[in-house]
């Protein structure tokens, strides 16, 4: 106990224990300082799970940068809980993590979600730009409305009323994978593109198919026609 002790930051109700690559919370974390503990840092390890905050009742502000938490992440009910940082983590469904931190932080005033694929950011993501960063904002804050800060940026008050205008509106929604196989079983190889009904886009030999018209044109009002008098033609 006294070794593990020794790996241990404290400095009043802050307790930090960063960098020592645990894959879950230790149990004797919480058993010796979870009953005071008011800010914990367990940034730069490798944590999967945070199921050992359940002894951390008091807990206010949590620091979990530079893990491999997922979208399995499952936080126990913190309700005086007003700061989460999980920067660089790998989180991609930012929906899922909103309704859960709804539920189980409802003290929440700061968040911030930079380094993840659920926060689409230039530093990050090359491709997306900062109109991809304002949706995903506005769609955080319609989820959490109660937020005064999101990522490096504080929530400014129009920012929040148009959240609720529009947020719900701003999810993003990934494209599902394209089937590797066809209905046939092999694989699919599209055909390019074709004004031709579907039925007639079928590569393998084909008959033509013959019916009667039902109008006939005469092409007195055709676009060549125009300027050609009745008596003319």
């Amino acid at each position: 106990m006294a070794n593990n002790e020794s790996l241990v930051a404290l400095n009043g109700t802050q307790i930090s224990y960063i960098g020592h690559d645990c894959k879950e919370i230790p149990e004797f974390l919480g058993e010796t300082y979870g009953q005071f503990a008011r800010r914990l840092d367990l940034s730069f390890n490798q944590l999967r799970s945070l199921a050992g905050l359940k002894m951390f009742t008091e807990l206010e502000e949590l620091i979990v940068d530079n893990n491999l938490l997922g979208n399995d992440l499952q936080l126990p009910r913190l309700p005086n809980l007003h700061t989460l940082t999980l920067n660089k983590n790998h989180l991609t469904d930012i929906e899922a993590l909103l309704e859960h931190l709804a539920d189980v932080t409802p003290s929440l005033e700061y968040l911030s979600l930079l380094g993840n694929e659920a926060c689409p950011n230039q530093l990050v993501s090359p491709d997306k730009d900062e109109d991809d960063y304002q949706r995903y904002r506005y769609f955080v804050l319609y989820k959490l409305p109660q937020l005064k800060f999101l990522d490096t940026r504080k929530v400014t008050k129009r920012e929040g009323m148009e959240a609720q205008e529009r947020g719900a509106f701003m999810k993003v929604v990934k494209p599902k994978p394209e089937a590797s196989l066809n209905e046939a079983g092999s694989e699919s190889h599209p055909l390019p593109y074709s004004p031709l009904p579907r039925g007639s886009r079928d590569p393998m030999p084909h008959k033509g198919v013959f019916a009667k018209c039902r109008y006939i044109y005469y092409g007195k009002h055709s676009e060549g026609n125009r300027f050609i008098r009745n008596d003319q033609l």
